[in-house]
């Protein structure tokens, strides 16, 4: 009994500590008070005014576009890899498989500043050879996010790849199918649950990434010859010199309940088609 306590509290304990500065924020998304703490009355204001801040819409398209792109560049190129490591020989597949893991246990910091010193060494070889010695730019960025979410990619394939049963793909070569069509009838059905996983989690760390951005950004997007501004930069910038925009707490109760509906709806989602698979289940027996 006592144990049920302690580990219900501490369970409790964990969700207040994680959501509590959440729901504060979202609280004070209802008023104007520039500072958190301080309520100037309940408004609405902070939402309309949201989308009317340029610099703000300008950070969010930037992080958007960036979180997508990369995240579908990564599933592509991670899933390949995957496949690729699976019906490989044992040795490469152990080589693919520690160089993917080098990156998930890696200190994110590293990995920018090796990024970074790339680009500098690779920007002196395009000045020698008469270019331009500066090529930070969106596609700089682009790089350093598929670097950040392409091993996670590959690690969410990975299993999937491995629960298959290996004789699908056999028997639809022995039944006439190509190669090409073996793969994207047989085995990308099989595995799309990780894929979609390794594409929602890519989107998740683009989206909140600071540091590789911050190393390796340039003008591009929506921020045209400017440094590309995502919405972490921005909030660091702000942060500098002085409070963040109101604006933003708005930004984050409608990123939260975009959330939340996401997760409900994968959710039921996944219910109905266990309901489905169940019911075909009873059927056959």
């Amino acid at each position: 009994m006592v144990k049920k306590i302690i580990g219900k509290s501490y369970i409790w304990l964990i969700l207040i500590l994680m959501y509590l500065p959440v729901l504060v924020l979202i609280a004070f998304s209802f008023t104007e008070s520039v500072n958190i703490g301080q309520w100037a009355g309940f408004s609405f204001n902070l939402f309309p005014r949201l989308f009317q801040s340029k610099e703000i819409m300008i950070a969010l398209g930037n992080t958007v576009l960036i979180a997508v792109i990369s995240a579908v560049v990564s599933t592509i190129i991670g899933t390949m890899g995957a496949i690729g490591a699976y019906y490989s020989k044992r040795r490469m597949r152990n080589a693919l498989d520690l160089a993917t893991q080098i990156p998930v246990v890696n200190a994110e910091i590293v990995v920018a500043f090796s990024l970074t010193v790339m680009f500098v060494f690779l920007g002196k070889i395009f000045k020698a050879m008469g270019g331009d010695s500066y090529i930070f730019s969106f596609w700089t960025l682009l790089i350093g996010h598929c670097c950040l979410s392409l091993p996670f990619v590959y690690i969410s394939v990975k299993p999937k790849l491995q629960q298959m049963d290996p004789s699908l793909y056999e028997a639809a070569l022995d039944l006439g199918a190509s190669p090409t069509q073996a793969l994207f009838k047989v085995i990308v059905p099989e595995i799309m649950p990780g894929v979609f996983s390794g594409f929602l989690l890519s989107i998740t760390l683009s989206l909140d990434d600071f540091i590789v951005t911050a190393f390796t950004r340039g003008s591009g997007l929506l921020s045209g010859s400017k440094n590309i501004e995502t919405l972490s930069t921005l909030v660091q910038a702000k942060i500098k010199k002085g409070p963040i925009p109101p604006e933003m707490r708005a930004l984050t109760t409608i990123l939260f309940i975009l959330v939340i509906a996401a997760v409900i709806g994968i959710t039921f989602y996944r219910r109905h088609q266990d309901k489905k698979a169940s019911l075909a289940k009873r059927r056959v027996g």
